[in-house]
């Protein structure tokens, strides 16, 4: 039933398509005789390029797991404040484009760093097409800048990863439970009223993969062990899934090395402003606008290209 309500939704927006594109060729020949038809077919015009576009990423997305929900993790390079700080400025890239998309999400779990930005965070997205859209950001993300925490005023060069697995409650892993090491821990906080006095935070590890997730941000202890096996099932997932296509040694050589040989985009504010992504030879001549969320056209090049 998914299935045929997916595909009726396929022809609706065909249909709703060849209605616009038979209004465009009426507009155009009337424009010739009167400037009011011609700025209503340029703004006709648009709208089918924007529905036409993503259409077509629609139909790149047709991999069994684009459709999910998704968990984004980011994590930071060697660098202390500095990649602490780009970290965080990709969580911000991600939850604007996020909002824009009109997406809903959660903060799993967020670790802050001891001067400024972030250690680690986990987020849940949640909308059709998450993970099929955000799969393209997965890799290395390399900032450029004049650093803010420098008295010296130098340029700095951050890094920090991402990754993305698909999310789902029926994920069929075989999981252990001999094969699951369980801790838990007390929260660290800034300190006051807020800390947690309690060991609610938890950490899995899947001793025959390695592969760990900790979470801290729920009170209850009950919870955040929920959370993570939830999250652990996605990795275990994503981890089987790669195995099987003879990607696991190259990604996980990506997580132990987040430096200059496996980035996949390019960040530059000093001495030039430009956002490059080292796959498909995209460039964007506005780097805050692109960190305000703007990556729509990264993706599709990576989508179109991959």
């Amino acid at each position: 039933m998914e299935e045929l309500s997916h595909l009726k939704n396929i022809i609706e927006e065909i249909e709703e398509m060849k209605k616009l594109y038979e209004e465009l060729k009426i507009l155009n020949e009337l424009s010739n005789e009167d400037l009011e038809f011609q700025k209503e077919f340029e703004i006709k015009l648009k709208i089918f390029e924007k529905k036409l576009n993503e259409f077509e990423l629609k139909m790149l997305l047709n991999k069994e797991d684009d459709v999910l929900d998704a968990i984004i993790e980011i994590h930071p390079g060697a660098g202390g404040t500095e990649s602490h700080d780009w970290a965080e400025m990709l969580m911000r890239m991600y939850l604007r484009w996020i909002e824009k998309k009109g997406f809903k999400y959660e903060i799993l779990d967020i670790l802050p760093g001891e001067v400024a930005g972030i250690k680690s965070v986990s987020i849940l997205v949640k909308g059709k097409y998450a993970y099929g859209l955000l799969k393209s950001e997965i890799g290395v993300h390399r900032l450029v800048r004049i650093s803010p925490f420098d008295a010296n005023n130098r340029r700095h060069t951050s890094f920090a990863s991402v990754f993305v697995y698909p999310s789902k409650e029926d994920i069929k892993v075989n999981i252990n439970e001999n094969e699951l090491k369980i801790e838990t821990f007390r929260s660290s906080g800034a300190g006051g009223q807020h800390v947690n006095k309690t060991e609610s935070a938890v950490r899995i590890t899947h001793i025959p993969t390695g592969i760990s997730v900790t979470i801290r941000s729920e009170r209850s202890q009950h919870k955040n062990k929920e959370i993570a096996l939830r999250i652990l099932k996605a990795k275990l997932y994503e981890y089987y899934k790669q195995k099987e296509e003879e990607k696991l040694k190259e990604l996980e050589k990506q997580k132990t090395d987040i430096t200059w040989g496996y980035q996949i985009r390019s960040y530059i504010l000093h001495p030039y402003k430009l956002v490059k992504d080292h796959r498909t030879n995209l460039e964007h001549p506005n780097p805050e606008l692109v960190l305000d969320g703007e990556i729509d056209e990264f993706i599709r090049a990576y989508l179109l290209n991959s």
